[in-house]
């Protein structure tokens, strides 16, 4: 049998025509030696992950189901020392209670700030969620509505860190600084481990008591090294998104420094209880799991990330970051530049699904958000960005969201069905395809 003729049939079986087909296999031909690099980078971060759980003892008693309280959970504890030790930390705090990544975020912010402190955003505006947490945009419950302020500096136009404003930024009440990793619906470039460092030693210069914090959402196992590892003192994301390994059915994660994550627990629970109590409820395992996945998961998003980004940028369409930057996240940013390719674009991702394929996506306003969003998400666990999922708000400049594949070969069938329906409708120019 000729496997390779077999393949091509069966891409056209499934809706890929032969000219998509043809443009996406030579992408993928340029693109080798890169994808050697991202699988060295997998390799390093499974050993890493194993090492950490073979140093804390992970047995099958650690699966058991906790209930009530929780008291005395081996697995739960065990778990948090793992993530401590993958990400270098002295403490973390790994929950199903923590219901999604804004929650985490919330959580840390208001566990570790006071009335009368401040926020402070170095990297400009945060991801849309967390305008009503901080009270940019009016919530019950926010920050602002505590007697926390806040304030953010925008990066320089090239990009750059703007030191100057950020020092002139941080006064006696500054007492916590958030530094988002990625870009969230901003066309600005993640920030890289090392670039985080960098600012992290500048606020620390300024004053060493400032907590400073890491939104590293879609950052996870990208680099050999996380933000606990150049001086951030709390780092924050969802399991549902990299470290989930699309297997954590729900949950959230916050590792850094012990009095921080106490904190956190405390907030989480209440006070006096802390980290003592929070049943597992029978999702320890899929934790346990998901993380032992998780660097080759995030490797097989990262390879579709940059196949899209070279795909598309080929065609004549901006993409963030570009096909040759080295990546930093797992998210791919794509200048659709009208309503009808956007919605075109989700429509594949979605049709390439193995859940929900039959589901045409439709733009509605969902809460968290100023404007109406669209969103593709076939997934096994709702929500789940580590699974082939994309995004996007409808306003100008209509930019899509592409992350996540829990295998490289789902997320390069995704991205060519997502190309398909562009192609069909003559939204692309046919003629630098066929």
């Amino acid at each position: 049998m000729n496997v390779k003729s077999t393949l091509v049939e069966q891409y056209k079986a499934m809706g890929i025509c032969e000219e998509v087909y043809s443009y996406g296999e030579k992408t993928e031909r340029e693109l080798k030696e890169r994808f050697v690099a991202i699988d060295e980078i997998a390799e390093y971060n499974q050993l890493k992950v194993i090492a950490a759980m073979q140093k804390n003892r992970v047995s099958a008693e650690c699966f058991q189901m906790s209930s009530g309280y929780g008291y005395n959970d081996l697995g739960r504890d065990t778990l948090e020392q793992v993530y401590a030790d993958c990400f270098h930390a002295k403490a973390a705090l790994v929950r199903p209670q923590i219901t999604c990544g804004t929650h985490a975020l919330a959580l840390a912010l208001m566990s570790n700030l006071r009335p009368g402190d401040e926020l402070l955003s170095p990297v400009g505006k945060p991801y849309d969620t967390l305008e009503e947490v901080i009270g940019i945009r009016p919530s019950t419950g926010s920050l602002a509505e505590y007697g926390i302020t806040y304030r953010q500096v925008e990066f320089l136009p090239d990009g750059g860190f703007d030191f100057e404003g950020i020092k002139a930024a941080i006064n006696e009440k500054t007492k916590l600084v958030t530094i988002q990793r990625s870009k969230g619906y901003l066309l600005r470039k993640t920030l890289s481990v090392a670039e985080i460092g960098e600012l992290i030693r500048f606020i620390k210069g300024i004053r060493s008591d400032i907590i400073c914090m890491v939104d590293n959402c879609y950052g996870e196992f990208v680099e050999v090294i996380e933000p606990t590892d150049v001086g951030a003192d709390m780092v924050v994301g969802s399991l549902i998104k990299n470290p989930g390994g699309g297997l954590a059915p729900i949950g959230g994660y916050i590792v850094g420094k012990k009095e921080c994550i106490d904190n956190a627990a405390y907030r989480l629970t209440s006070p006096g209880l802390g980290k003592e109590v929070g049943a597992s409820l029978g999702v320890i395992q899929s934790f346990y799991q998901g993380l032992f996945q998780a660097p080759v998961v995030v490797a097989s998003a990262l390879k579709g990330a940059i196949f899209a980004a070279n795909l598309y940028e080929k065609l004549g369409f901006t993409v963030l970051p570009d096909g040759r930057e080295s990546r930093h996240d797992i998210i791919q940013a794509i200048k659709l530049g009208s309503e009808e390719r956007l919605c075109a674009f989700c429509e594949g991702i979605q049709a390439g699904a193995p859940v929900d394929s039959y589901v045409t996506p439709e733009p509605w306003d969902m809460p968290g958000y100023d404007s109406k969003v669209i969103m593709a998400a076939g997934a096994f666990v709702q929500g789940s960005s580590i699974e082939l999922s994309a995004d996007g708000p409808l306003k100008e400049p209509y930019n899509v969201y592409f992350q996540g594949g829990l295998t490289w070969y789902h997320a390069k069938f995704g991205i060519l069905m997502s190309l398909q329906k562009l192609y069909e409708r003559n939204l692309v120019n046919k003629d630098q395809i066929c």
